[in-house]
């Protein structure tokens, strides 16, 4: 891996577009090369697509709206947004830091979601519309989860130094287990639990573990 490159935020966004274009072909048209893209190990590329074709069936089996997978890939803004993350997550696993922060920024702008990098997501994951989703850094979510537009899993509070600046890298955001689905504007805050195959109903405010199986409505 690379470095020592210098970049800017063009390099950032043209290795967003190179991966989109190596990925998928014939829906993303290729633009200009980035010199970011030697960062990315041999072989990622098909890594990444296993990752985002596991991502593209939970969402067409998931939404019956869904015609097929082209149009999934073509147009739904939480793939793009996912496709960002994953591509971010694994730079950061490999002590990339800003870079990241940049790539899922773009999706941020591009789509309305928020997904730190630091996040750890499991596969098969599903967001539906999505605009307004906010993950945060220490998240821990599990295999076939879906969430729905305007979600926050956030930090209730932040625990402080001796100079009352708030201590870094402490878990402090929601681990949800596999199978669980967390409606439009639900909001869960802190290091909480949400168990396996629960839901979590529309606009609800959680701060305390839900056991598995639970509905929350």
């Amino acid at each position: 891996m690379k470095t020592n490159l210098t970049f800017n935020y063009n390099d950032v966004r043209h290795l967003i577009y190179e991966v989109r274009n190596r990925l998928f072909p014939d829906y993303y048209e290729p633009r200009e090369s980035s010199p970011l893209f030697d960062m990315l190990p041999i072989g990622y590329i098909d890594e990444l697509r296993g990752q985002i074709m596991k991502d593209v069936r939970a969402t067409y089996e998931g939404d019956p709206a869904a015609q097929d997978f082209e149009e999934i890939i073509c147009c739904y803004p939480g793939i793009k947004a996912i496709i960002n993350y994953r591509l971010a997550h694994k730079l950061w696993t490999m002590n990339v830091r800003l870079i990241p922060r940049m790539i899922t920024e773009w999706a941020h702008s591009e789509t309305g979601i928020d997904i730190h990098p630091g996040a750890t997501i499991g596969g098969y994951f599903t967001i539906d519309h999505g605009t307004g989703i906010v993950i945060g850094e220490t998240c821990v979510i599990g295999n076939h989860v879906k969430l729905y537009q305007g979600v926050t899993l956030g930090a209730k509070s932040f625990p402080l130094d001796k100079d009352g600046n708030p201590i870094k890298g402490l878990p402090r955001h929601p681990i949800l287990e596999d199978g669980v689905i967390v409606y439009s504007n639900a909001t869960i805050l802190g290091r909480v639990r949400i168990g396996r195959n629960s839901v979590i109903g529309a606009n609800k405010w959680i701060v305390s573990d839900v056991d598995a199986g639970t509905k929350v409505t």
